[in-house]
């Protein structure tokens, strides 16, 4: 890279000073927003003891879970959407997505968990009413719905012209990497402060980048549809005619199951959404090796409850490049496209907006009272 023009320095400089210090809390309730999402499912039944399962054995039956759940709320007639447990010990999920009472709000699903084995009840609440969904509202739009995912996608924006801005006035002249990546042992503290704020963001530079552009994409998504579009069509979810008034479904989750991994053999069952009296079909999403989110994967499989036929699916494996780029935003975002490390490396990037925010003001305030030190000093006196 060749030597960036002097004169422009106080302009950048000037820029990432005061987009930092103007908009760093919102920066920084992202972050530790962000890094509590990490692992917000483990996190959630730490806080919860009372959803965690009694240990048990074999599959689950699909069908008592779907009867169990219309017993314990018999006025929500569905869709409901339910999600089968990732480990030992986690409760089955189920979500009711347009529940009267909350129907003002932006998003606020009936969230049940279930014991896999018992079917006992454990925990009923709507989601915002619990630490985990409010701190996804917050992560997510800022607790403003529409206008905050809005305005959370000019602030993720403004975030990588930080970082940008950033690199190219940390970025060192030939000859000088390894003065500009080491912490200086033993430095006067405005060094120590000087390389708290720079060096920590240039060693996650790697990291810091594609995670900001995820959540720009994720938040504000429409936003970059054309260019989505132009890598390949987007594939969109089967939609079927409203059943016809009185529809009782003939075919019950297992069976449908049964049609779901007929063509998809050793997949895993992560989601299934029931039948209602305007949806005729059972939805199913599995987890095939290879790909890039277990929690939320692109397998998707439709059964008619009625005579249990295939309707429709769609298969990851042959994606447009457009779908490709979806499915990889999220598990990319939070970290699980990496396993177990890259979740943790998530969770502790989310820590680097406090630490660059505190350093930052250190830095802003002790050369304004220099510079106000300076004004008063009077000229010719020792």
């Amino acid at each position: 890279m060749s030597a960036r023009p002097r004169g422009w320095r106080p302009l950048l400089h000037g820029l990432h000073q005061w987009t930092g210090l103007s908009l760093g809390l919102i920066f920084v309730l992202l972050g530790l927003s962000g890094s509590w999402l990490a692992f917000y499912p483990e996190l959630d039944q730490l806080l919860h003891p009372e959803q965690v399962a009694a240990p048990g054995a074999g599959t689950i039956p699909l069908a008592p879970v779907v009867a169990a759940l219309r017993a314990a709320e018999p006025g929500r007639p569905g869709p409901w959407r339910i999600e089968l447990p990732r480990w030992e010990g986690a409760p089955i999920g189920a979500r009711y997505y347009h529940p009267a009472e909350t129907r003002e709000r932006h998003f606020a699903p009936l969230m049940l968990t279930l014991d896999p084995h018992s079917l006992r009840l454990s925990r009923k609440y709507f989601w915002g009413e619990d630490p985990s969904t409010w701190i996804y509202d917050l992560h997510y739009t800022l607790l403003l719905g529409d206008l905050g995912q809005t305005l959370l996608g000019g602030v993720a924006g403004l975030l990588l012209l930080l970082l940008l801005s950033g690199l190219l006035l940390w970025w060192p002249r030939p000859g000088r990497w390894r003065g500009a990546l080491s912490i200086k042992a033993g430095a006067v503290w405005k060094r120590r402060i000087y390389d708290w704020h720079v060096k920590p963001g240039a060693y996650t530079l790697v990291l810091m980048l594609p995670l900001t552009l995820t959540g720009l994409m994720l938040v504000v998504p429409h936003w970059f549809a054309p260019l989505i579009e132009g890598l390949g069509p987007v594939s969109r979810n089967y939609q079927a005619p409203a059943p016809a008034a009185g529809f009782v479904p003939g075919v019950d989750a297992d069976q449908a199951l049964a049609v779901a991994l007929a063509r998809f053999p050793g997949a895993e069952l992560r989601w299934l959404e029931t039948p209602s009296p305007t949806q005729g079909y059972w939805h199913l999403r599995l987890y095939q090796a290879g790909e890039p989110s277990r929690r939320f994967p692109g397998t998707h499989v439709w059964v008619d409850a009625t005579s249990g036929h295939l309707l429709a699916l769609r298969d990851p494996r042959q994606n447009t490049a457009g779908d490709t780029w979806l499915a990889w935003l999220h598990p990319l975002h939070n970290g699980e496209a990496f396993g177990l490390a890259g979740r943790i490396a998530i969770c502790l990037s989310g820590l680097l907006p406090l630490l660059a925010l505190l350093t930052g003001f250190i830095r802003w305030r002790h050369k304004r009272t220099s510079r106000a030190r300076s004004a008063r000093t009077i000229p010719g006196r020792p």
